[in-house]
Parts: C-alpha cells; structure tokens; sequence
C-alpha cells in the first residue's frame, strides 16, 4: 500500500482551491503525466521553476539596467489618457523619483483600472522592463503596481515556471505554492553519510528553496537543492531495476551449455575472423547460457561491428543444447534481411531456420507455427508476430531482441514468458552513452563491441551548402555511371510524416528526370511488399539510387552502396546522421557521405555536423549528443517504460548515476525486502516516484 503520507500528492490538480474544471485541464496539458491522464498534486511539486525574476535590487531611475526587469520606487506625478478620437493610443502615466522620470505605457487599459492603481500624488512601486522610445525612458505594461502591503507580501526572487498556452504565470505560482504546502516531510532514504558530505537539504526543504527562492543561484542545476532532488529521482530508478534484476536472477535460469560443433561449422564458413571484441562478447554470453541464472545482457556496438554474427552463434549454442532460439527484429525488411544473411552460415552448421512474419501466407504460417511447436525449426527470425499467443515453441531457451533499445523492462522481461527460464539477449547498433546504459539498461549485464571487423573501410564525410545541389547531381551521376549505389535521405520535416514523404517524391521526381528509372523510391507509408521490392531492386543493382525518408536508418545492408547524400542534414540529430553514414562503407569499396545543409547555420547544427566530420566513432559521437540534445532524444521516441527524468538531467547530473547504482546495489543485496528503517523510507521512495512495479515486486516474493 502507499503510505499514507503521500496521499496528499496523488490528489488531482483540480482538489487545490482556485483550480477550477477549465483551469485544470490546463495543468493537465503542461505537467504532461508520463503516460497522459489527470495532473496530480505531486505533479506540479516537480514542476520545478527554472529561472526566476530578481526584485532584491532596487534602483532608482537613472541607475536602472535596459531591457531586464526592475523594481523602481517612484511618484505618480501626471495621467495622460488617450485623447481626441484616436482610441488606438496608449494611456500613460508620467512617474518619477529624485533621479528623473519615465512613462508607464498602457495599451487598450482599463482607464478606471489605471486611475484606481496608480492615484496621483501616490507612491507605488512598478516592475517591468525599461526601455527608450523616441528619446525618452518608458515601461509598457507594468507586470507588478503595488502599494507598500502588497510589496511586503512580494518575494524578493519570483519563481517563473514552463507555462502552457491560456495558463499565466500567476495561476502556475499560485497553484505551485498551494501544492507546496501539501508536500509532506518524510523519513530520510538517502545514505546520511553521502546527504552530510554533499551538504544537501531534506527532501522537502529541498522543494521549499527552488519553488520560493531567496536567490537566483537557486535555479543552477548544480544548486544542492537540485542535486539533491535529482539525484532522488536516479536512486529510485535504480532501486527499481535492482529490484528487477534481482527477481529475474531469483527466477533462475536452466544451464545450456553447448558442444561447439555447429559454431564451429559456422565459423569455419566465414571468410573472416572474429575481431577480439566478438570473441569477448560471445564468451560472456555463452557463460550467461551456461549459468544457473538467467541472462539478462545487452550487446551494444557501432555500426558493422558484428553483434548479428554474436547472436546468431550465441542462438548456434543454445541449438547445440538441444532447445531452440529466436530473434526479434522491429521492421520486416530488417527480420527479412537478418534470415537471407543468416540462412547460408545456418546451413552450413545444419541449423533449421524459418522466417516469421505479419505477411507470411496463412497456409505457409500454420506449417511454420507447426513446426516449431514440434520442435522440427531450431531457430526462426521474425517481427514481434512471434510473441504473439497463437506461436508456440517446443522449448524456447534463447531470445534475441535486435534493435528494440526503446523496449521497457518490463516488455523485456514479457519475452521470456515463451518458454522455461528463457534467456534474453537485446541487440542495439545505437552506441549509448555510458549514463543512458546505466539507466535504461540496469536490470542488464553489457557487452560492448568497439572494434569493427576488418576490411570496413573509413568513410569520407563532407559538408556542402544545398545551393550546390547540381554539383551534387553531377558528381552522383558520374558516379553512377561507375557502377556506384547511391542512398538519397530526405529531410526530416518537423518529424511529420506527411511532409517527409512529400519531401521524398518530390526529390526522386527531380532525380528520376536527370536518371530515368535507375531512381527508386522507399518510405514508411509504402506497403511492406512495396518497400521489400524497392529495397531488393535496389540490392540487385536495377536501381543505382534510391530515395529514402529514415526508413532506411537502421540495418539495411547492401555492401555494394558506396554513397550517402543526406539533405538538410541539420534537421537530424547526431546518432540519426551517424545510423545513415553507416549504411555505406559496408564493401570494399570507397565510400562518401555527403551532409547537405541549408545555411546559416544554427550552433547546434554546426557542431553536429563538425562532430560527423572528425569522427566516425559511434560511442564519441553518442557522448556529444546527449550533451547538445538531453537524454529523451537520445534513444528516439519515448515509449513507455523508459525513465522519462522529471528533476534529474542526465547530461547535468550524469556524474550522479553511479553513486545511486552503487547505492541501490547496496540496498537490494543488504535489505531485498526492503524491512529496515532506511529499507522502508526507499519504499515510499519508490511510491512517490511511481515505481509501483518494483514495490509489487517485493510482494511477490
């Protein structure tokens, strides 16, 4: 149950006095729940401000800053309503102090408003900005007149909050004020020793000093008050993936141990290798199968470093132990590939493999599904149609994810329910930043593969102005003519859909003109049959360039392309750019990028595209774009069960993961039930920040 303590912040928005129906529809919209519904209470307490108006200095007119708000002490002197017939201009009202005057300009006022709040001969106090207009010093729109009680009610720094559009600022403050005083005080859950060394504040004082701040230091991230709440936030997310890991090891796994015989057939048809970093990665993974627990790993590695031969010698194992294997792919081109480039190495190890997908004729699924449930298929690629009820395995023992970095833990853990004590193994050519590892992937065990294989050849990436467009088109057609492939990625447009596509066909159309129909066309909204055919024309060479939105950015492989022109390419962020370089430079051939861009400039764009230029390292490039885009952009689309972070940055308060990893750690193998005092606070830790799973967890023993 959640303690009782909490309650008061999992009230609805709308129980505050002054929040009426409409208002709260409003802060519904700009709390934004993580998984949408009615704002709560809680909601707006973490709605921390982040910036705020300083009213501690107060000038007299002549010492006064331009263009940044003041506070000024000032005589109502004179009242200049609009006269005449023109109603369009302004009412002012001359003020002054010892050191000069100036005029508070109001437009469309309330002429009884201005002549109640600013009363000749008064003495008021006016904040605003201060600007010169035509020679003379005014204010338009005063945001504060006030008397000498409404200015001993004023803070002295004013918090400014996100707003959404139709709510004021005023309504958020006194709406955040009036959640405030509900935040309850509640037992310490953070190691004291770290809260003394860190000189952070409790919980609740921490809250109090940035929602009614005595000074603008208060809003610097790195502010204890911050760091403190951050850093709350981290350590109940990973004393909830401590939690899961530790269920899933307490579930236990069963053994597999292979005897080597079909890896060893299968290596022995390649005609290459394996780079240090895969002999590695396979040797973790084969202990994971060969324990009695069950594994839980992640392999990660850049473009063309191999992960696909790891798992498919990994699935070689579990085939080897007498069970069966299978990989999920999250596109049917991608799961279609994956079978063509496998099939060849499985039948050299005398694997049986079968391809599974939403497409496959209904005759020739029912066989596939009969087969497997027989146990006369070792090992099938498909799309997620293979976790769906209706497919069946004699004994499932190995699962592999690929590319689903945006899958929860709790979809991951959902896979293994195919079989007895089923292994998994997620796959990801997304180089994730070591903080995003620790916080997407904590319930996991990490392999990571830096090397790429030998013969991949480095990819040559240069930056042109789209007014050289026909450069371009040259170049790509001589190319061309030397038997070159070339990708044509399409802008991204305001990621709508729509536009993108309309961006694509208008492009091919300009390229089928100079090219016929050596031009072919792939987007998202194409039949799956019709992608699969434009891919595979593309593949056999009947087309020599293809014109594609993003649906090519993950996996598709055809060695024989040697080209990759993005255009706009400031509209992508770093690992997009990076996924799209890496489908060329796949043969041995020479390869080129080409980033168009519209120019100028902006200053993120530039240095995205000044990163691309300088490296081709995968987890260097996934580094810089957490620092200029901030983690929820990192790995794409949020999807549900990914840590949205509401307190903590992970690109400010990063340094702060491993402390609260090791802490959970500390926490789950001390007190897994989470008894003691300090195991009791970490529960309502956890209520608090909506890790109900992890708490349901314990109850389930």
């Amino acid at each position: 149950m959640r303690p009782d303590a909490l309650t008061p912040l999992f009230a609805p928005v709308a129980t505050l006095s002054g929040v009426g129906p409409k208002t709260s529809k409003l802060f519904d919209k700009a709390l934004e729940r993580p998984h949408g519904g009615e704002a709560r209470v809680g909601d707006l307490v973490f709605h921390l401000p982040r910036s705020g108006v300083d009213r501690r200095e107060r000038p007299k007119i002549m010492d006064a800053p331009r263009d940044q708000v003041v506070l000024l002490e000032v005589t109502v002197i004179e009242h200049r309503p609009p006269g005449g017939r023109n109603t369009r201009a302004p009412y002012r009202v001359v003020v002054a102090d010892e050191t000069g005057e100036i005029a508070l300009v109001f437009f469309l006022a309330n002429q009884q408003w201005v002549e109640r709040s600013l009363p000749l001969g008064s003495k008021r106090w006016v904040s605003g900005k201060l600007e010169l207009w035509d020679g003379h010093l005014q204010m338009v729109h005063p945001d504060k007149v006030l008397d000498e009680a409404a200015l001993a009610k004023l803070p002295a720094v004013e918090p400014v909050y996100g707003l959404t559009e139709g709510l004021t600022q005023r309504a958020m403050q006194k709406a955040a004020e009036a959640a405030l005083v509900k935040a309850p005080d509640l037992p310490e859950w953070i190691d004291p020793p770290l809260v003394a060394q860190r000189r952070w504040p409790t919980f609740r004082d921490a809250l109090q000093a940035i929602h009614r701040p005595e000074s603008p230091a208060v809003f610097d991230p790195q502010h204890p008050a911050h760091l403190r709440l951050a850093y709350d936030e981290l350590l109940a997310s990973q004393v909830a993936l401590g939690l899961m890991r530790a269920r899933a090891k307490k579930l236990g796994g069963r053994p597999s141990v292979g005897t080597g015989k079909i890896s060893d057939r299968i290596l022995a048809a390649l005609p290459f290798t394996l780079t240090g970093a895969q002999v590695e990665a396979l040797a973790e993974v084969r202990a994971d199968l060969a324990s009695h627990d069950r594994m839980l790993r992640l392999v990660q590695g850049d473009v063309g470093s191999g992960k696909t031969l790891v798992a498919l010698l990994a699935m070689a194992t579990m085939v080897e132990a007498g069970r069966q294997a299978a990989m999920m792919a999250p596109t049917e081109i991608l799961a279609r590939q994956h079978y063509e480039r496998m099939l060849p190495l499985c039948e050299a190890g005398r694997i049986k493999l079968a391809l599974l997908t939403g497409r496959d004729k209904v005759a020739e699924r029912r066989k596939t599904l009969a087969a497997l449930e027989a146990g006369d298929i070792d090992a099938v690629v498909g799309t997620h149609a293979l976790f769906q009820e209706a497919v069946a395995f004699r004994d499932l023992g190995l699962a592999v994810v690929d590319e689903q970095h945006r899958f929860g833990v709790h979809q991951r853990l959902a896979l293994g329910a195919k079989g007895e004590a089923v292994d998994i193994l997620v796959m990801t050519a997304t180089p994730i930043p070591r903080t995003l590892v620790l916080t997407y992937f904590g319930d996991m065990d990490v392999s990571v593969l830096r090397e790429k294989p030998a013969g991949r050849q480095p990819i040559d990436t240069r930056a042109l102005p789209i007014e050289r467009l026909d450069e371009v088109v040259a170049a790509v057609g001589r190319a061309i003519q030397n038997g070159a492939r070339v990708y044509w990625v399409c802008p991204l447009v305001e990621e709508n859909e729509d536009l993108d596509l309309a961006a694509a066909t208008e492009r091919a159309e300009v390229l089928q003109q100079f090219f016929g129909d050596r031009v072919g066309l792939v987007h998202g909204q194409m039949k799956g049959a019709d992608k699969d055919a434009a891919m595979e024309a593309f593949q056999r060479g009947e087309t020599s360039i293809l014109v594609a939105t993003t649906v090519i950015e993950v996996g598709v492989d055809v060695p024989q392309a040697t080209i990759m022109v993005i255009e706009h390419a400031e509209r992508f962020g770093l690992a997009q750019l990076h996924q799209l370089r890496g489908r060329v430079g796949r043969g041995s051939g020479r390869s080129t990028c080409l980033l168009l861009y519209k120019p100028p400039l902006g200053e993120v764009s530039e240095a995205r595209i000044t990163i691309m230029r300088e490296t081709e390292d995968g987890f260097r490039i996934a580094e810089e774009d957490l620092k200029l885009r901030g983690e929820g952009e990192v790995l794409g689309t949020r999807q549900s069960g990914t840590p949205g972070f509401r307190l903590a940055s992970l690109d400010v308060h990063g340094a702060l993961l491993p402390i609260a990893r090791d802490d959970a750690r500390m926490i789950v193998e001390k007190d897994p039930e989470l008894a003691s005092d300090r195991g009791k606070a970490v529960r309502t830790l956890l209520y608090l920040f909506e890790k109900d799973d992890a708490v349901r967890l314990l109850r389930a023993g």
